[in-house]
């Protein structure tokens, strides 16, 4: 019998999920998580768009089946209605968010790229939440600073979720919290990093791990300490730092 863990008496079992994310030390346990929680109960559209996105050679960058469920009852716990999204990529996430908010609910979505957002928009546009998304391409810190000039904008987003430049995230979080509302939250993913952040300073990395390690690493030393947030750090994918506003 295979292990479950890794044994030295056989190999442990590999995870089929393209863009494989999860911390959980056992590929067996996490794939037992999927096929029993996750994909019986995964909308229809979300699946065909999580197998689109499998196909693309970036596809390590898509959220995970399992975190895009969280989010999906997230923003249903808290009666989500106006919120952000930071890195789009094919918009696995975004659909997710976009399935749970009620039909005159509405979200800014920020990317650099276009042409991967319009890899999964078809399908958007198919599960009939498409009118809800408002894309905009290019960085968002300019974006940001012009809507925090305005105060319309302060205090009015439900729920901001940012998955983007990691070299950035501590700088989105000075903006996003005039722009999130008190009680409202904010999502940072990947703030387990690849299981890296306990790993010695000389051990293998990748090199685009090994780069962010340092300024993941220092949002959650900041996010630590921060008064203005209660937070909770999740084992969920790559880890997801959830902050709640509260002053």
């Amino acid at each position: 019998m295979a292990a479950v863990n890794g044994g030295s008496d056989s190999q442990p079992a590999k995870h089929q999920e393209v863009g494989h994310k999860s911390l959980l030390q056992s590929d067996a346990l996490y794939q037992y998580i999927l096929e029993t929680s996750v994909y019986p109960r995964e909308p229809e559209p979300m699946k065909e768009l999580r197998e689109v996105t499998a196909k693309h050679p970036w596809n390590l960058m898509t959220t995970s089946a399992d975190e895009g469920q969280f989010l999906n009852m997230l923003l249903k716990l808290i009666n989500a209605k106006n919120t952000m999204e930071i890195g789009v990529y094919t918009g696995y996430s975004l659909l997710s968010t976009a399935l749970a908010l009620p039909d005159d609910g509405k979200i800014l979505a920020l990317d650099i790229n276009r042409e991967n957002y319009e890899i999964g928009l078809p399908i958007i546009q198919k599960a009939g939440v498409a009118h809800k998304i408002d894309f905009r391409e290019g960085p968002a810190l300019p974006l940001l600073d012009q809507m925090i000039e305005d105060e319309k904008f302060h205090g009015s987003f439900d729920f901001i979720f940012v998955d983007a430049d990691k070299d950035n995230y501590l700088n989105y979080h000075k903006r996003l919290l005039d722009l999130v509302k008190i009680g409202g939250v904010i999502g940072y993913d990947n703030t387990l990093w690849n299981g890296s952040l306990v790993a010695p300073p000389d051990a293998p990395m990748r090199k685009y791990v090994r780069y962010y390690r340092d300024f993941v690493l220092e949002l959650n030393k900041a996010l630590a300490v921060d008064p203005r947030v209660e937070i909770c750090q999740l084992p969920v994918g790559d880890g997801i730092t959830l902050c709640r506003r509260v002053s």
